[in-house]
């Protein structure tokens, strides 16, 4: 208790290992929650989960928690699977994709994510597995971070066309993104106006933190 009530004037590091993915991994108490954090910016919990969730907002929670079947590619701590259960009240199926089985492990120790009743676990590569799965999903969440890095492969074509193709009708695509300069901002950009309008409705959500954006699209059928 006393480290949480102390995170309210400085973090408070409860535990730090090394990760091949990320660099490292900190459990940390700031200002009165439990996090995780890569060495440059949080991974889970804390602001972030506060972003994800307002694009669950936009999407509409009673549509979200409608949903049958949700993706979340890159689980890290499963911030926002708490977040579907604990706020829209999700009861469906969340399959959630991670390549570090390391970061899993402490969100089991730390969070208890493995007492979640609806979530499966798949340690894997985000781009194999979307090439493998032959489920439809109503929502994906794309939050694929190495520390502040963003696989390239996420703005490629037969990445994107892969994962419309794996939405329900209707389903919706929240994605995280980090463009930190004027080139990653143009990324984004060229990603947007990439979109068959006549398919899909595509915007960014006005930004609530310095560097994050989220790009909401939506199946039209």
């Amino acid at each position: 208790m006393f480290k949480k009530i102390l995170s309210y004037f400085t973090p408070v590091s409860i535990h730090t290992e090394k990760s091949t993915v990320s660099k490292s991994l900190d459990i940390n108490w700031n200002n009165g929650e439990l996090v995780i954090d890569s060495e440059n910016t949080n991974y889970s919990y804390g602001h972030l989960q506060h972003f994800l969730k307002l694009g669950l907002e936009a999407i509409g929670f009673e549509k979200v928690k409608a949903m049958k079947q949700v993706l979340v590619l890159g689980v890290a701590g499963a911030s926002v699977v708490r977040t579907l259960i604990d706020d829209v009240q999700y009861e469906g199926k969340i399959t959630g994709v991670e390549i570090d089985a390391n970061i899993i492990k402490l969100a089991n120790k730390y969070f208890n994510i493995n007492k979640i009743p609806q979530l499966e676990i798949v340690i894997d590569d985000a781009f194999e597995f979307v090439f493998k799965t032959k489920v439809k999903y109503d929502l994906i969440i794309v939050d694929l971070f190495q520390d502040i890095q963003m696989p390239s492969f996420v703005y490629e074509i037969h990445f994107r066309d892969r994962i419309c193709l794996l939405l329900e009708k209707n389903g919706c695509i929240l994605f995280n993104t980090m463009p930190l300069d004027k080139k990653q901002n143009l990324l984004n950009e060229t990603y947007i106006s990439s979109f068959n309008k006549e398919n899909f409705t595509i915007k960014s959500l006005p930004r609530v933190e310095k560097h994050n954006e989220l790009i909401l699209i939506e199946r039209i059928d």
